[in-house]
């Protein structure tokens, strides 16, 4: 953990914004510093009522730093005035955890697909071994992990929020997956939408590697315009590997999923990752591990889809004779590799329901 000249270390603080990251911002920095809690809702339930400060109270108050939820919109927000006037304060919890922990990070951002990239490089990391968290907007808040030693390597998923609120987070390896005119609302012009999502590399120190998608113009334009200090991979994303030319599965290979695994495969040689094994990771392990975990607490069987599973549990319920039953349905893994997304598995699963339900009448 880093201590020395830390900019969040005993200073005067104001944590906007009360969800989760807001929450975990305050419980890692109550014992280092001067928390002080606000929220736009004040009939907010929490346990820290005592600490959160009525909005006449800020102006009073010179804060050292401001950590921001990235929710909230500076432009339309109670604190809009404060925090304008009081911009160069502002940062976000990734901020702090970089602050404190020199540890490696792999962020990935983009207008698509930021999380099944995050979620598959994650779960590689720890198939083989490693000890990987994953935070951001996917996982835990950033602040909330606990047993963090030096061999902890962070995967982020970040939001165009989250970089342009920080000022001091940068990251040794920064995925850019796409840009696509997202959230103008927000950001007020493409622009600076784009700028927001290079921060991730604007950041970058010497040593540092960048992934960033080929085909994209917009991406593109950005770096023909200026200089940046990491080591810049462009992906092609358009043809894969050749050992997945077998593949038939129209959902694993559609254009987006083809995108996540060219910058997983790309980033794999530089975090030694062992390439039977990643590949073992993508095609999905995890029922296996699944099985292991709860065949000493519950009756399990194992089946090769969603189709022969009801199958067998209509068969058993009309055996049964039974008036009142329960079918709890929790994918246990991604989507990505048998249907658009989970609201297209969802949609399945209810068909094949309907089906059998309307077979009994």
């Amino acid at each position: 953990m880093k201590i020395f000249n830390n900019i969040f270390l005993r200073k005067k603080i104001l944590i906007y914004g009360l969800g989760k990251s807001g929450i975990s911002s305050y419980k890692f920095l109550k014992n280092k510093s001067d928390v002080y809690l606000f929220d736009d809702n004040q009939k907010i339930k929490l346990k820290l009522k005592k600490k959160i400060i009525k909005l006449e109270q800020i102006q009073k108050i010179n804060f050292d730093r401001i950590i921001i939820s990235p929710g909230i919109d500076i432009s339309n927000c109670k604190l809009s005035k404060f925090l304008k006037k009081n911009f160069k304060k502002i940062h976000t919890d990734l901020d702090v955890l970089f602050s404190f922990y020199n540890n490696e990070s792999i962020t990935i951002t983009g207008t698509n697909g930021k999380s099944t990239t995050a979620k598959i490089l994650h779960d590689a990391l720890i198939d083989q071994k490693r000890d990987s968290r994953l935070i951001g907007n996917i996982g835990n808040p950033a602040l909330s992990e606990k047993n963090i030693t030096k061999k902890t390597i962070f995967v982020i998923e970040a939001s165009s929020y989250q970089l342009d609120y920080s000022s001091v987070f940068r990251s040794k390896y920064a995925v850019i997956l796409n840009i696509t005119a997202d959230h103008i609302e927000r950001h007020k012009s493409l622009k600076n939408y784009v700028n927001a999502k290079f921060k991730l590399l604007k950041s970058q120190i010497r040593g540092s590697f960048a992934y960033v998608k080929k085909e994209d113009e917009l991406i593109t334009k950005k770096l023909n315009k200026n200089k940046y200090n990491s080591k810049i991979y462009r992906v092609q994303t358009s043809s894969i590997d050749k050992k997945f030319n077998k593949i038939t599965n129209k959902y694993f290979l559609s254009d987006g999923n083809k995108e996540n695994l060219s910058f997983i495969l790309k980033i794999a040689p530089r975090l030694k990752l062992n390439y039977k094994k990643l590949i073992k990771t993508i095609f999905g392990s995890h029922h296996r591990k699944f099985i292991k975990i709860l065949k000493n607490r519950l009756k399990i069987k194992n089946f090769k889809n969603l189709q022969e599973t009801l199958k067998v549990i209509f068969s058993e319920i009309n055996i049964q004779q039974s008036k009142k039953n329960i079918i709890f349905f929790s994918p246990a893994g991604a989507s990505f590799d048998s249907f658009k997304n989970f609201e297209d598995r969802g949609y399945y699963f209810n068909q094949i329901i309907k089906k059998y339900i309307n077979a009994k009448r």
